[in-house]
């Protein structure tokens, strides 16, 4: 999650937003198939070749650089050592598939330096969970089971598992580009590029008025393949020191999620949060 909760900025639960897709779009039934158990591993999971790193865009003339407005945005929330004085976090709330009207409580823990896990128990489907240790990715849910992430979505479990993300650490981009000054979910935001160490594009809009995030465009792998996914971060609200989004709004493929947090406690996870249960054990062996 990160302290931002949407970790991710980044993709709250995947795997999540694949049972979404499957609860509203019955055309895709590799959704609603039981995936094959995997085979048992004996190693640590797979990591994918490098992929190549995408050229930097062009700088927009006469707006603010791009680290100057992602420093914005992390002294708005509260600044750096607010952040920085925090290890662990748990969310509480609850998530929305639109259209399909299922809702169920949402979990979302994380803790220093790179651990999440996020639990979702949806009616009519169950308990959806999706999980990084600082090792292994793993998600478990009732469509398809238990699953180990490998190559490059497993890298991006990691990237996106980074508890302190919200500091856009220089170690982890090629480049901070501001793009544009657009309108986005109605409001004129700064248009960012992020270009990844590891390969691939983030793109973040920040609100030009109060400098706080207001969502950004994603691509991640999937079991589904690559995967763009539109985030609209809000309701902005303060917790332990730090303002963050209590609101996200996802959207890809047609199907929008909406994950509400009601609470957040600081500080209290117990590293066991982020032992994998025995059906994944059981694929580790």
């Amino acid at each position: 999650m990160r302290i931002s909760i949407f970790r991710r900025g980044r993709v709250v639960a995947s795997c999540v937003l694949l049972v979404g897709l499957g609860a509203v779009a019955s055309s895709v039934p590799a959704l609603h198939a039981q995936a094959p158990a995997q085979a048992p591993k004996t190693a640590p999971p797979k990591t994918a070749p490098a992929a190549p790193v995408a050229k930097a865009p062009a700088p927009a003339v006469g707006l603010p650089s791009g680290r100057s407005i992602i420093n914005r945005h992390i002294e708005a929330m509260g600044g750096r050592n607010a952040i920085l004085a925090h290890t662990s976090s748990h969310a509480s709330g609850t998530m929305t598939i639109a259209g399909a009207g299922i809702t169920g409580p949402l979990e979302i823990y994380s803790a220093k330096p790179d651990k999440s896990l996020v639990t979702i128990n949806l009616g009519g489907i169950g308990d959806v969970i999706e999980a990084f240790d600082g090792t292994y990715g793993w998600s478990l849910q009732p469509m398809t089971g238990p699953r180990l992430a490998e190559g490059k979505e497993l890298q991006e479990r990691k990237f996106d598992s980074d508890f302190y993300s919200d500091l856009h650490q220089e170690g982890r981009y090629t480049s901070m580009t501001t793009l544009e000054k657009t309108t986005f979910e109605g409001r004129p935001c700064y248009k960012v590029s992020l270009v990844r160490k590891m390969g691939g594009e983030d793109i973040d809009f920040y609100d030009v008025e109060t400098g706080l995030k207001a969502g950004a465009l994603l691509t991640r792998e999937t079991p589904m393949g690559p995967m763009t996914v539109t985030q609209v971060q809000s309701d902005y609200k303060k917790f332990g020191g730090l303002l963050v989004p209590t609101s996200l709004k996802q959207t890809a493929m047609g199907a929008e999620q909406i994950m509400k947090i009601t609470s957040i406690e600081f500080d209290n996870v117990p590293p066991s949060t982020f032992d994998p249960p025995a059906q994944i054990k059981a694929l580790l062996k």
